[in-house]
C-alpha cells in the first residue's frame, strides 16, 4: 500500500440530501423551521479550504489505497438532543448508501449525538457492527471533557464492536474556545484548538479511560501534534506530585499517551529548523504516534514533506500505512 488517508472529508450539501434517511416528522421539522447545515467550508481562509465532496463521483479521485471518511456537518451545534440523534443516524445511513457501498477502499467514522451518551450508545449498537465503520467520530470541543465518567458507556460500546475513537478539530461554536472566554478573531479561534486538544488528552488519561478500556485508541484528527512533547513532560512531572488524586493512573501519564493516542499529520505545524524537527520526533519517541491524513479538501501548508524528509524509509512506511493498518485492521 502507498497510503492510508485517515482524514478524508465528505458532507451532504444540505439536509435535503438526508431526507431519504429521516422520517416525516424530522423532514417537516427541518423544512418548516428553515434549518440548514452549518458545514465548515467558511471556517478556513480563502484558498486554504474548499467544500467537502457530497457525492462519491466527486470524492473517488481523491481516494488512495484506503481512506477513512469523516463527515463534518456542524449538526452538533443544535441543542435539541432528539434532533441530534435523528440526524446522526441519517448521516450514517447516507454514508453507507452513498459512499461505503460503492468502494471497498473506503472506511468511515460513524457520527453520534454529542448531547446524550444513551443516544450515542444506541447509534453505535445500531451501525457499529458494519465492518466499514472503524471508529466513532467526536468533536474535540465538548460540553464536558470526553474522559468524564459519564461518557464511559460510549467507549464500552465502541470497544465491544472493535471501534476506535477519533476526536476531530472544531465542534459546537457556542462554547468558548479558551478558559478566558470567547475569541474575537479567527486566528485566536484556530490557535484555541490546541489547548482544547491538550485538555482532552489530560481528561482521557486522568479519568482512567485506558485502564478501563486497554484496547482503545484515540486518534486526534486535525488537531496538530507539535504541542505534544512539552505536554508529556509537564503531565509526568505534575502526576508525581498529585498522583493520589488519580489512583487509577498506575503508570506515568506519558506512557498511556504514547500507547493509546495517535495524531494525524494534517496539520503538521513544524519548526523551520530540521534539527528542531528531529528533536520533536525524539521527544515523541519517533513517528509511531503519527498517521497520514490529507484532510482533503483543506490545506495546511508544506509541513508533511518536511516531516517525511526527516524519517527513514521504514518510518515513512509506518506513518503512511503501517500504524493505520494496525489500528483499523486493514490489509492490502
Amino acid at each position: 500500500m502507498d497510503a492510508i488517508d485517515c482524514d478524508l472529508h465528505c458532507a451532504p450539501e444540505s439536509y435535503e440530501a438526508l431526507f431519504p434517511y429521516l422520517n416525516d416528522y424530522w423532514r417537516q421539522y427541518i423544512t418548516e423551521a428553515g434549518i440548514r447545515l452549518n458545514g465548515l467550508p467558511h471556517a478556513y481562509p480563502r484558498g486554504l479550504g474548499g467544500t467537502a465532496p457530497s457525492t462519491y463521483d466527486a470524492l473517488s479521485e481523491h481516494v488512495p489505497d484506503f481512506a477513512i471518511l469523516n463527515c463534518l456537518t456542524g449538526f452538533e451545534t443544535h441543542r435539541n438532543a432528539y434532533f441530534a440523534a435523528a440526524v446522526a443516524s441519517a448521516i450514517n445511513d447516507w454514508l453507507r448508501e452513498e459512499f461505503l457501498a460503492r468502494d471497498s477502499r473506503l472506511r468511515a467514522s460513524l457520527v453520534v449525538s454529542p448531547l446524550s451518551t444513551d443516544d450515542a450508545v444506541s447509534e453505535i449498537s445500531r451501525v457499529g457492527e458494519d465492518p466499514q465503520f472503524v471508529q466513532v467520530l467526536l468533536p474535540v470541543r465538548s460540553d464536558v471533557p470526553w474522559g468524564n465518567k459519564n461518557h464511559h458507556a460510549m467507549f464500552a460500546a465502541a470497544r465491544e464492536r472493535g471501534l476506535q475513537v477519533a476526536l476531530h478539530a472544531w465542534g459546537r461554536a457556542g462554547l468558548a474556545p479558551t478558559p478566558s472566554g470567547f475569541t474575537t478573531t479567527y486566528m485566536e479561534d484556530y490557535l484555541g484548538n490546541q489547548p482544547i486538544a491538550q485538555a482532552q488528552v489530560l481528561s482521557l488519561v486522568s479519568e482512567g479511560v485506558f485502564e478501563r478500556f486497554p484496547e482503545l485508541h484515540v486518534i486526534m484528527t486535525e488537531c496538530g501534534f507539535a504541542w505534544l512533547a512539552p505536554l508529556l513532560w509537564r503531565f509526568d512531572k505534575d502526576w508525581k506530585g498529585v498522583w493520589r488524586e488519580v489512583p487509577w493512573v498506575k503508570r506515568p501519564p506519558s506512557e498511556y499517551v504514547r500507547e493509546h493516542f495517535r495524531f494525524t499529520t494534517a496539520p503538521a505545524h513544524l519548526p523551520s529548523d530540521p534539527v528542531a524537527v528531529d528533536q520533536l520526533l525524539e521527544m515523541m519517541d519517533g513517528s509511531g504516534m503519527l498517521v497520514y491524513a490529507s484532510d482533503y479538501p483543506h490545506e495546511h501548508g508544506d509541513g508533511l514533506p518536511a516531516l517525511l524528509e526527516r524519517l527513514s524509509d521504514a518510518q515513512r512506511r509506518e506513518l503512511l500505512t503501517g500504524t493505520a493498518a494496525e489500528l483499523y485492521g486493514l490489509s492490502a
